[in-house]
């Protein structure tokens, strides 16, 4: 009997021959990720024309008489912002909508001198007629989604805006977005498109701009044109409060509650739609610490989502088509999940199995260089979409820099999970900010 990890049947070569089967598993789930994100490029050129133009003709509805115009609250969610907290508050009192049925709530759960200054800058907005609200919580129960519900039960109105603290929207936000949500009786929330004040201060915010303008300069978009399941982004939106309901309300056992929302709104009949025309600036982080806990607690949460709602969608009463246009924005989460598994698989079976090295290790280079050239493709497609006019030249070194952080965020999504699949408990961190310069124009 050979002993044991010698031989052609012992242990040694079992495993190595396991992790041989799961690399070329993995390349190939890798593949067909590979092959969605350039059905995405090719489904976003197919539709760009009519999509743009239908956005035009639902941005160009009238809204009714003002007296006529339904309450709208502002929500603000803050922690610990008091940099920018007055600049919100500013900000969203000077949203174009009839003073009477404007409402600010802000959603504050901060421990720190954020609470006065909020309320300061509270009291100047109502001496110029704007209500606005600090409703201070002495826990953060749920974190945003707490504070959102919470404030969403202080008041009987019937639409939301939701803005984070460090988006400074133009005063014409509400009419253009409500004027789509009001024209559609199913429509669950209008997205605008989140934009930067500070894309250019540095090759991280460049780099991160590069990424985001891809997600909501073209992945969004397209999932909406397409009609695949659209995501809410967190911010930058109006909810219908029938659709959150419907939903059952912001639930704080995700990191992500935006992505959980929306899919739960779907899943009882209700759509969202998005308006990449109607750009409201925020602000990326400038350090990499501050980047790598963002990144970490958006990749935890859309792999909590994913393994969430996907059970769910498959016993849905969904069609086919149905469904795989709700699975398609999951693929994002997949593959930089398995970007970094494949990598660690790949290196596992070939030091077990030295003798498939090359065979292996070309296979998984393949794969990658496809990813890279169809991630390259689309992030310059968005560039371009967006009228960023950056030189060839200095949107490739940039590119550079995207690589690394899409490896950081491979990492991230496979590193959180086991945490995902055990349903272990994080704490919602939210992103600090700064303060940089910004006007809503």
């Amino acid at each position: 009997m050979p002993a044991l990890g010698r031989g052609r049947y012992g242990v040694i070569d079992w495993l190595g021959m396991a992790l041989v089967w799961a690399t070329l598993a993995a390349c190939a789930i890798l593949w067909m990720v590979i092959l969605g994100l350039a059905w995405l490029l090719w489904t976003h050129l197919r539709l760009r024309g009519e999509g743009a133009a239908r956005e035009a003709r639902l941005l160009a509805q009238p809204l009714p008489p003002d007296d006529a115009l339904p309450h709208v609250v502002v929500q603000l969610p803050v922690f610990n912002e008091g940099a920018i907290v007055e600049r919100a508050i500013a900000s969203a009192a000077r949203l174009d909508w009839p003073r009477g049925k404007l409402h600010v709530q802000v959603c504050d759960d901060s421990t720190d001198a954020t609470t006065g200054i909020a309320q300061a800058a509270a009291d100047k907005a109502r001496a110029a007629g704007v209500d606005v609200t600090v409703l201070h919580r002495v826990d953060r129960r749920q974190f945003k989604a707490g504070a959102l519900n919470a404030a969403r039960e202080r008041t009987e109105h019937g639409y939301f805006a939701i803005l984070d603290v460090d988006y400074v929207p133009r005063p014409d936000f509400l009419r253009r977005c409500m004027a789509v949500l009001l024209a559609g009786p199913k429509l669950a929330f209008v997205q605008a498109r989140p934009d930067f004040f500070n894309a250019g201060e540095n090759a991280l915010t460049r780099a991160q701009a590069i990424l985001l303008d891809f997600h909501y300069g073209l992945e969004q978009p397209t999932r909406c044109w397409s009609g695949q399941a659209l995501p809410f982004n967190g911010t930058c939106g109006i909810w219908r409060r029938e659709a959150i309901e419907a939903g059952g309300g912001w639930c704080g056992d995700m990191l992500t509650e935006d992505w959980d929302l929306s899919y739960r709104a779907l899943l009882a009949g209700w759509r969202g739609v998005y308006v990449a025309t109607v750009a409201v600036p925020g602000e990326l982080p400038t350090d990499l610490r501050t980047w790598t806990a963002q990144q970490r607690r958006w990749s935890t949460g859309i792999g909590e989502v994913a393994w969430k709602i996907s059970p769910t969608l498959v016993s849905s009463g969904m069609s086919a088509g149905e469904r795989w246009r709700a699975f398609f924005p999951l693929f994002t989460w997949l593959g930089y999940l398995l970007f970094a598994a494949t990598f660690f698989l790949a290196v596992a079976a070939i030091a077990v199995k030295p003798s498939l090295a090359l065979p292996l290790g070309l296979f998984t280079y393949v794969a990658y260089l496809a990813m890279g050239a169809v991630l390259f493709a689309l992030m310059l497609a968005a560039n371009r979409f967006l009228g960023r006019g950056t030189p060839f030249v200095s949107f490739l070194a940039d590119f550079a820099v995207v690589i690394m952080l899409c490896i950081y965020i491979s990492w991230a999504s496979l590193r959180s999970l086991p945490a995902t699949m055990f349903g272990r408990r994080r704490v919602f961190e939210r992103t600090p900010k700064q303060g940089v310069a910004g006007s809503s124009g």
